[in-house]
């Protein structure tokens, strides 16, 4: 049968009301109860709660006097800044839907995106605004609204300074109608890890619900409304159970915002906590071992390649970090001696690994995030507040009996509304009401998941399955090694040879052949490495998930 929130947080209900409002009432709820604290700071500069709330709703207004509101698309071309929450929530408050786009797209991707949203407008950066203007002629956009231009003189037609697009509106909330149910509030783009990208539709009700889940999840809270009819969260959560307590957080953001985890975790789920975001515009682990202690953080979030970094970083084993009170980690499966490692480091704090996908707006299946709830390393726990789970074989519906592999199947009040003009991907991946997501995995006697790989990723070796990161974590717990990741090599006769590429620990020189032979020791026959190549790095998107598709492109330098 499949599984569902069975274990919810101590004193918290199975189920979580959610009010039926916009998304952009997180950020009126937020602005209301917590006002004059400061949101999210870059370098010397910071907005409060209030600030925000008030400058997105400005935005609204000016989208909407340009004729943009319900209906359409706005693109936002940005890295992290302060500028992002303000266009992103002003774009909610209009009515219109928000569609993310990775700054560094190369053209070709950027005019693909643009296109296929039809964005009626763009919000873009200064030092990347040049790729927007080489595709100009080839998207729909009919506004370019640009922070931090070079100079005045960049601006051309159709295309407005950000500070002055905002000037003389009203910081009253726009009257805007929206039915939270079929309205998209996202049309979000997949990581584009195996392929070209496709638009995910999600709904008002979609982000409410998952930006609630993980809010509330993380701090042992419940949704309400407040008297304004914006929704907020209530802590009902015990301090034993949940030192992090509302309004108190403080936490270094790096994961960007055009990403799901971003958005939802790293910027709603953060506004309805009313934790203090600070931005880094580029990762320096020592810089961000030093703003941590400096800062007193009280979380660590990001994906697995952040802690990579920062575990290989010497200032992280000595820095004061006694003011962290959790772990979270998502976007990519974290290794198992990664897991360990962070133990060791951090004894007694919580480390929460979760599991989710665009589809799912963003998360749907986590690890227990109060001290009494158990923790498994190599599992992401079970799934949120009214969100269901199975495994599957091939052709089938029916669950799988716990311990089998299958792959994994969810299904929430999260879940996309479907992909944007793709009915054949839609008919494959959504069937008889459940996301079907494409990665394998296991749930165990207790409903907690692990994933085992991702169903695109899987190789065939004469009719076997091998599942790469099996491999990889074999890899990565050897002397010397410090980044793996496995793909296959075709061969008409046999089908796909598993290859590894390996990133060395710095100063170390392990040997090529004896750790394919370590490895080789402890699988089966049919799962062996067959090659074993060193590289400086692995390939990872901005989201932190390996790239496999790059690795591809490498094979045919080590034929």
């Amino acid at each position: 049968m499949a599984i569902t929130a069975s274990t919810p947080p101590p004193g918290l209900p199975r189920s979580l009301d959610y009010p039926e409002v916009q998304a952009g009432s997180i950020l009126a709820g937020a602005a209301t109860r917590y006002g004059d604290r400061t949101a999210f700071a870059l370098g010397d500069e910071s907005l409060t709660f209030a600030e925000i709330y008030s400058a997105a709703c400005r935005f609204a207004n000016a989208l909407r006097a340009r004729g943009i509101g319900h209906g359409d698309v706005v693109a936002i071309h940005l890295p992290n800044c302060l500028a992002y929450p303000i266009a992103y929530h002003g774009i909610l408050l209009a009515g219109a839907t928000f569609s993310p786009t990775n700054p560094l797209l190369p053209p070709d991707d950027l005019a693909f995106q643009l296109t296929d949203c039809e964005a009626a407008a763009v919000v873009t950066f200064g030092p990347v605004a040049g790729t927007l203007t080489a595709v100009a002629d080839r998207i729909p956009s009919r506004l370019t609204i640009v922070v931090a231009p070079a100079a005045e003189g960049d601006l051309g037609p159709g295309t407005v300074e950000f500070q002055a697009f905002l000037a003389d509106q009203p910081d009253t909330r726009p009257d805007v109608t929206v039915d939270v149910h079929t309205d998209l509030a996202h049309l979000a783009y997949t990581g584009g890890t195996t392929g070209r990208s496709k638009g995910v539709q999600l709904t008002h009700r979609n982000i409410l619900a998952n930006s609630l889940q993980s809010a509330c999840w993380s701090s042992g809270s419940v949704p309400v409304l407040d008297a304004n009819g914006d929704v907020v969260i209530d802590q009902i959560g015990s301090e034993d159970e949940f030192p992090a307590r509302l309004g108190t957080g403080v936490a270094i953001n790096l994961t960007p915002w055009f990403h799901a985890m971003g958005v939802i975790a790293g910027l709603n789920s953060a506004l309805l906590s009313g934790s203090t975001i600070v931005l880094h515009s580029r990762f320096d682990p020592v810089a961000y071992v030093a703003d941590a202690e400096r800062l007193q953080v009280t979380s660590l979030g990001g994906a697995p390649a952040l802690f990579a970094a920062l575990l290989a970083t010497p200032s992280f084993h000595t820095a004061d970090l006694s003011s962290v009170r959790g772990i979270g980690s998502g976007a990519a499966p974290m290794n198992h001696e990664m897991i360990r490692a962070l133990q060791k480091r951090f004894p007694g704090v919580i480390i929460a690994e979760g599991y989710g996908l665009t589809e799912m707006t963003m998360g749907a299946v986590i690890s227990p995030s109060y001290r009494s709830g158990l923790r498994k390393v190599g599992s992401v726990g079970g799934p949120v507040f009214n969100t269901e789970l199975k495994v599957v074989g091939p052709d089938s519906e029916e669950p799988l009996p716990p311990g089998q592999e299958g792959e994994v199947c969810l299904r929430g009040p999260q879940m996309m509304r479907g992909y944007r003009n793709r009915p054949e991907e839609n008919a494959a991946a959504l069937v008889d009401g459940w996301l079907h997501t494409g990665d394998i995995g296991v749930i165990d006697e207790d409903g907690y998941l692990s994933i085992v790989d991702r169903k695109k990723d899987m190789l065939l070796y004469k009719g076997y399955n091998v599942f790469p990161r099996e491999l990889e974590e074999l890899l990565i717990a050897l002397p010397g090694v410090r980044a793996a990741a496995v793909i296959g090599r075709p061969r008409d006769d046999v089908g796909e040879l598993p290859v590894a590429f390996v990133v060395r620990k710095p100063s170390e020189t392990p040997d090529a052949d004896r750790l394919i032979a370590m490895v080789n020791e402890k699988v089966v026959p049919y799962k062996r490495l067959r090659e074993l190549h060193f590289v400086d790095d692995i390939p990872v998107s901005a989201a932190g998930k390996v790239l496999k598709r790059e690795l591809r492109k490498q094979l045919p330098e080590f034929s």
